[in-house]
């Protein structure tokens, strides 16, 4: 009786909020998905009823669907959806890519059954015919990874549709499954969403996956991955193909940029497309153009490849959108046109100008953030113009294309950082020179003292004393500036080559303590290291800070000057720091993406140990010492034994925490110079080096069946591990890796086929 009465009331519920709904309330989904872009900008109210097939609790995504009509609505988060609930949306429609809603209030009315899925090809997806749908898609999955979005795990998944590419994602931390479907043809039940640019267009196919079982795998892949045969690097073109039936297409518009050879810039309004070619025709900038090419993606950015333009030789100049760091940076509800390859004009303070082999870069500060100015050279010229040099501090108008660095996060109140393409160096206006109390400007005033001395002539020996101390003082000086530029470019070298971090940091120090007199400085990076040199005690000194400039919130790292106490900052002084903390960062920033990307190319990320590539050429090169000076080695195949029915009876989280123990107890069972490494799933390798005879290799394989006695308790379960070995000699059973890898194997599958006999 209960529940029936629950039921009218919902019922009464939902027809009272209908009828006291505003006059002009759209009350259907359908009607939702009809309005036009300038209907849904006026913001009309909505109360409808539909079905929910896509909801995250730590998102605001909301996918509901009604028939053959769906929408995507933004909602609060932690609602307590789930896909089925049958709810009453209410709240407002506004223009997106789309029209959509913004949910004020939505009411589950009561749980139900998800709508059938529609078979999807992809291009209907692409052409936007099944937008917000809950759809099947097949397709083989070209790469599975994890990633953590609003601080939850998902798996991302790209797959290979017939037509082109689309990507999905899963909230979900099983990360064995990602193995599992790497190269796995699947059926994706799924609601279709969109990748955009900062302008909010369409760049790709993003499918919201509901559950990871939503992901059903129809065959999987013929061979792991990591089983492949290894290929030389310069043939991995042979087996490269492509069957591309994308269709050229024409745009129109006004030519913002060009550079010969590599690309041009269409503006059309608020639209704007980046058109890579390689044609070296004489184009005219403000021209009205026509381009043809072929669409494409690149990094979240609508592009035409094989561009081939047709100036039509009518000026119409586009002018440029005066525009702030915040309004270029920032992604927001009411910007959602963007700026990515538009024309632009921007303000800034120079701090750093240099030039490099290609083009010539002006740092500049602007709205308190960092961006680049750049003019790419002509291609093919001989002997290039000297660059323009512009005095550090002064505040230029920069004009160009801005051009976005984070095409990948298009988030509202997201941060993005760009650059400036410069057309030519005519792009850069001083708008304020630096101020007058500096160097050069007292260098000028020195002279013309000088100047002034030498026509009203001597006044004396003391005068004559003074005006040479002036001089010397002038030569110092200039020597001391010259002497600043060969440091700043040495240590660029030492950025770009192999010198270890804090010695960089060390001689970027010293070159502001010699800039400034021997004032101590050192730098303190955000580990806690220190390089440089710092008194015991500051408590009586001018410190001056400076922060490491970032494109994020935390900073890098500091640097710090010690001054007299009755001293005054001057710009001298700002513009050392300044160029200091710049180079610093350029420091830092490179260390630290070689520091990764080497760790991930010799260890692998789950057990900590050397991965098969490490291993292998660890071996190689002892093999082929081996060769020149003699000597017996020893390789061990190791393989878990049932790790597939351990995973499957208590998940993929005891797997891998399995995987993890077991590795650091074969490891403590090696010496120093012996070598462990993961060579794939539950497969394990060791190297052993330098032994007697086979008899040691074996007392080493005995230690690692035994390291398995133990039981292991991983999660509040309880579980007895073993593994089988075999065993390798060189030279004994081989003389190259290959063959002392396939014995090794070999002997070892004879060990675990008697043990699963016995």
């Amino acid at each position: 009786m209960k529940s029936v009465l629950a039921a009218v009331l919902i019922v009464f519920g939902w027809a009272s909020a209908v009828d006291a709904a505003v006059p002009g309330t759209l009350t259907t989904l359908r009607a939702v998905h009809d309005l036009s872009h300038d209907q849904a900008a006026q913001g009309p109210a909505v109360a409808f009823e539909a079905t929910v097939t896509y909801y995250n609790t730590k998102d605001v995504d909301l996918f509901v669907q009604d028939g053959n009509a769906a929408v995507y609505v933004q909602f609060s988060k932690g609602a307590g959806l789930i896909p089925g609930d049958r709810v009453l949306v209410q709240g407002h429609a506004r223009d997106s890519f789309r029209p959509d809603v913004i949910g004020d209030r939505v009411s589950l009315l009561r749980h139900g059954v998800l709508p059938e899925p529609v078979p999807a090809t992809f291009d209907q997806m692409i052409r936007v015919q099944l937008d917000c749908m809950q759809v099947k898609v097949r397709g083989v999955v070209r790469s599975a990874d994890m990633a953590t979005e609003d601080g939850s795990p998902v798996i991302k998944i790209h797959m290979v549709v017939d037509g082109g590419y689309v990507d999905g994602v899963v909230v979900s931390d099983e990360a064995r499954a990602t193995a599992d479907l790497l190269d796995a043809a699947v059926e994706v039940t799924a609601v279709v969403a969109g990748s955009f640019d900062s302008k909010m267009q369409l760049t790709g196919i993003l499918l919201e996956i509901p559950n990871l079982s939503d992901i059903r795998i129809l065959k999987r892949a013929t061979a792991s991955p990591w089983s492949l045969p290894l290929i030389p690097m310069d043939q991995i073109l042979s087996v490269y193909h492509v069957g591309d039936l994308t269709q050229r297409v024409r745009v129109h518009g006004t030519i913002t940029y060009y550079q010969p050879g590599a690309a041009v810039v269409l503006q059309d309004g608020a639209r704007s497309i980046w058109i890579s070619t390689r044609t070296h025709e004489p184009l005219q900038l403000g021209d009205d153009a026509d381009a043809t090419g072929f669409p494409e993606s690149r990094d979240h950015t609508l592009t035409l490849t094989d561009g081939e333009i047709k100036d039509n030789h009518i000026s119409a100049p586009v002018k440029p959108q005066q525009a702030t760091w915040q309004k270029l940076g920032f992604w927001s509800p009411n910007n959602l046109s963007g700026h990515q390859n538009d024309l632009v004009s921007i303000e800034g303070q120079v701090t750093t100008e240099a030039r490099l082999a290609t083009q010539d870069e002006y740092v500049l500060v602007s709205g308190g953030r960092m961006l680049t100015a750049i003019y790419h050279h002509p291609l093919g010229v001989a002997a290039l113009l000297p660059m323009k040099s512009i005095p550090l501090g002064s505040t230029i108008k920069a004009t160009g294309i801005c051009t976005m660095l984070d095409t990948n996060s298009v988030n509202p109140g997201g941060e993005s950082s760009f650059n400036i393409l410069l057309r030519s160096v005519d792009d850069i206006a001083v708008v304020k020179s630096p101020s007058l109390v500096n160097v050069r400007s007292l260098l000028i005033l020195v002279g013309f003292l000088l100047g002034l001395v030498l026509i009203v002539g001597a006044r004396g020996w003391s005068l004559d004393r003074k005006v040479k101390r002036q001089a010397v003082a002038m030569a110092a000086r200039i020597e001391g500036e010259a002497r600043l530029e060969r440091h700043r470019s040495a240590i660029l070298e030492d950025i770009h080559g192999k010198r270890p971090l804090d010695e960089i940091l060390h001689e970027i120090t010293s070159m502001v303590s010699l800039r400034l007199d021997g004032a101590p400085c050192w730098c303190r990076t955000a580990d806690g290291s220190q390089s440089g040199d710092r008194p015991a005690d500051v408590t009586k000194m001018r410190v001056v800070r400076e922060q490491i400039p970032v494109r994020s919130v935390s900073p890098l790292a500091e640097i710090f000057v010690a001054l007299d106490a009755d001293s005054v900052r001057g710009p001298a002084e700002s513009e050392i720091v300044s160029m200091a903390a710049g180079l610093a960062f350029l420091a830092i920033e490179s260390r630290r993406v070689y520091s990764d990307l080497f760790h991930r190319s010799e260890f692998d990320l789950l057990t900590g140990l050397h991965n098969r590539f490490s291993f292998e050429r660890r071996v190689r090169t002892a093999l082929e010492e081996a060769h020149q000076q003699g000597g017996i080695h020893g390789i061990i195949y190791i393989d878990l034994d049932q790790f597939k029915a351990i995973n499957d009876r208590y998940g993929h989280r005891v797997g891998d925490m399995y995987l993890q123990e077991a590795s650091l107890r074969m490891k403590r069972q090696l010496r120093n110079v012996d070598m462990l490494a993961r060579y794939g799933g539950d497969e394990f390798t060791a190297f052993i080096p330098t032994v007697r005879s086979k008899s040691d290799v074996e007392d080493v394989t005995e230690r690692l069946r035994r390291c398995f006695d133990e039981p292991f308790f991983l999660e509040g379960s309880s579980f007895q591990g073993s593994a089988s070995v075999g065993i390798a000699m060189y030279p004994q059973d081989g003389e190259s890796m290959t063959d002392l890898l396939s014995t090794a194997d070999a002997e070892m599958y004879v060990a675990k086929n008697t043990r699963s006999g016995n």
